[in-house]
């Protein structure tokens, strides 16, 4: 095969390995493994050295420091102050037991050197948010259960990538006449490689010397140049150099990384996909036949005994109860981090003569796959178990914090549904959250949203901004997470020839129309504008829905209707909701004529003092 159709091939694969995941809402990383494996020692179809050579090695290497660059990205210090205890301490207690509970494990039954035991134990410690949050959105634990294991994916990510790093770095210098020396060295110049390479591109960023369009490549360019000349001075420490680079300009007061970190997500999609691939077509199923029984021991291990235990004592001294304690210690995906760098490490340790280091990624892998096979298949009937399951919440997600956006948020507020507010303007995410509104900030499209968009308890979308293609591709990509009749879309504009049209697309999407079709956006602000207020009406024997339509009128839009078992029904285009005695209607309507007040004569003005002074 020439290497360029195996290279668009695989290109090709990992799309449809990211698309399948997406579509059944589990970790990509999953999917990616499985067929690489499945395509390179299986059927033999792709051999990466082979047809890659020696460009092979570089390839990883650069994946791999873009993967680590992008995860440091996202430790901001000032995000982790005020967490909870509980998340405080599975980084740092937590990450610790499991560490060097693994390591050993790794030592004694896998019969790992003590160097590469370390190594794997440091490999295996991190969960991270690309395994956790689909998870999350297909298990929908608790708030609180998914704040914690969120927020432990996205800390523990960089943190363990750089405990692997110095862990690596460590054995490299060992090899060396002068080992503390050499470690020493490694650290000095990785730091200080990194941190000019912040600061250099912190000043250009600051004084606006690159253009807006340039920055992300700007970025790209200067992270693998420090990456590759930190190598050339001090080597394998080009790791250890963007690590800490990233993590200087997540931190650096007044720099916008956002623009830079959305650019360095998509690429590090790509990238995966191609490198996970190649990685699992390298898998010697040979080797991982002799360490079947070792791979399912170290699999138990971690997750019957080492989760637990780091879990029971991260949660000494908090406020967790046992049902929360026993599902935060069954949710533990290995990820992102755990693959690429096991990968690209055992590959340079093979290249050096390390003994065992041949069964670093088949042990790795094995603990990757096990966790996200077994814990996608159980967590969701777990969490119901034990009472913790958020999926019969009716939460909505709305998108679009304008004034209807609101006007429907205040609604739903009233009728004590939980709401959560997206925008892209953060002038309007500061008013919604002064109101009291959880608020997301973003695009609900980027991958910024899938790795951070706390969708915990919401059951239902409605796209209401005033643009109706902004608004399809929402319901697009959200239909599938949260299903075609609880996704929502709002109509633009009224005028019957665009209403036609938008009605025609949102038949092509199958999603329903808020409120129906003869309602739009421009009619709801129209009325907001006037005045109209959501006003809630209890239906009896003697006033039904006929009586209600009598008293508002055709200027009533009915919005919500609220069975009298509490369920919230929106009224749309697709569904006919018959609403009887003990149901709660919520409608937009205007408010009462004032009665006008009685005209009285005006009073004589009182003649001033003889002492007081001019009022002119």
């Amino acid at each position: 095969m020439e290497t360029t159709l195996f290279l668009a091939l695989v290109l090709l694969l990992g799309f449809a390995c990211q698309w399948l995941a997406w579509r059944v809402q589990l970790p990509a990383i999953l999917f990616l493994l499985g067929f690489g494996i499945l395509f390179g020692p299986v059927f033999g179809w792709i051999d990466p050295d082979r047809l890659m050579g020696d460009l092979l090695f570089p390839f990883v290497s650069l994946g791999v420091a873009v993967i680590l660059f992008e995860g440091s990205l996202t430790l901001r210090f000032e995000e982790t102050r005020g967490i909870q205890a509980v998340i405080r301490n599975l980084v740092t207690v937590g990450i610790l037991i499991t560490w060097l509970s693994l390591a050993a494990a790794g030592h004694f039954i896998a019969d790992l050197p003590w160097s590469l035991a370390l190594l794997f134990g440091a490999l295996v410690s991190v969960t991270g948010p690309t395994v956790i949050v689909p998870l999350l959105r297909t298990v929908r634990p608790t708030s609180r259960i998914a704040n914690i294991l969120r927020w432990e994916g996205i800390l523990i990510d960089p943190i363990g990538a750089i405990l692997a790093v110095l862990v690596f770095d460590a054995i490299v210098s060992g090899q060396q006449s002068e080992p503390i020396i050499a470690f020493g060295l490694l650290i000095l110049v990785g730091v200080v490689s990194g941190g000019i390479g912040a600061i250099a591109l912190a000043f250009l960023l600051r004084r606006h010397l690159v253009p807006e369009y340039l920055q992300s490549y700007a970025a790209l360019a200067l992270m693998l140049v420090v990456f590759a000349v930190s190598n050339h001075l001090e080597h394998e420490s080009g790791l250890l150099a963007v690590t800490v680079m990233g993590v200087f300009l997540a931190n650096t007061p007044d720099l916008h990384v956002e623009d830079i970190l959305d650019f360095k997500e998509h690429l590090t999609v790509l990238l995966l996909s191609i490198l996970f691939i190649l990685l699992g077509a390298r898998v010697d199923l040979g080797v991982m036949g002799e360490l079947g029984w070792i791979c399912v021991m170290l699999l138990l291990i971690a997750k019957f005994i080492v989760r637990p235990v780091a879990v029971f004592f991260s949660c000494i001294g908090t406020k967790i109860t046992l049902r929360e304690g026993l599902l935060l210690a069954w949710i533990g995906p290995r990820g992102i981090v755990a693959a690429a760098v096991a990968a690209l490490f055992a590959l340079k340790l093979v290249e050096y003569g390390t003994p065992g280091a041949e069964r670093l990624v088949p042990l790795v892998f094995a603990i990757i796959i096990g966790t996200v096979v077994i814990e996608s298949a159980t967590t969701r009937t777990l969490a119901r178990w034990l009472g913790l399951s958020a999926a019969d919440d009716q939460g909505v997600l709305i998108v679009g914090a304008d004034r209807v956006g609101m006007g429907i948020a205040q609604a739903l507020k009233a009728l004590d549904f939980p709401v959560l507010i997206a925008d892209t303007d953060y002038d309007k995410i500061r008013k919604a959250r002064m109101q009291g509104f959880r608020t997301y900030y973003g695009s609900v499209l980027s991958e910024h949203a899938d790795r951070l968009l706390d969708l915990t308890g919401m059951t239902r979308l409605f796209a209401v901004t005033k643009n109706s293609e902004l608004n399809t591709l929402i319901c697009s990509r959200y239909k599938p997470e949260f299903g075609i009749q609880h996704t929502f879309l709002l109509l633009p504009k009224k005028e019957k020839d665009q209403q036609e049209q938008h009605r025609e697309l949102a038949v092509a999407l199958r999603v329903p129309v808020l409120f129906g079709e003869q309602v739009s956006w421009t009619q709801l602000a129209s009325l907001l504008s006037k005045g109209a207020q959501s006003r809630t009406t209890k239906l009896t024997e003697d006033f039904g829905l006929e009586e209600y339509r009598s008293q508002h009128g055709t200027d009533a839009v009915l919005m919500f209707a609220v069975t009298p078992e509490g369920r919230l029904k929106v009224f749309n285009n697709n569904d006919k909701i018959e609403p009887g005695p003990g149901w709660t209607l919520c409608s937009l309507v205007m408010p009462e004529d004032p009665k006008p007040e009685v005209e009285r004569e005006p009073e004589s003005p009182r003649p001033l003092p003889a002492d007081n002074p001019d009022p002119a």
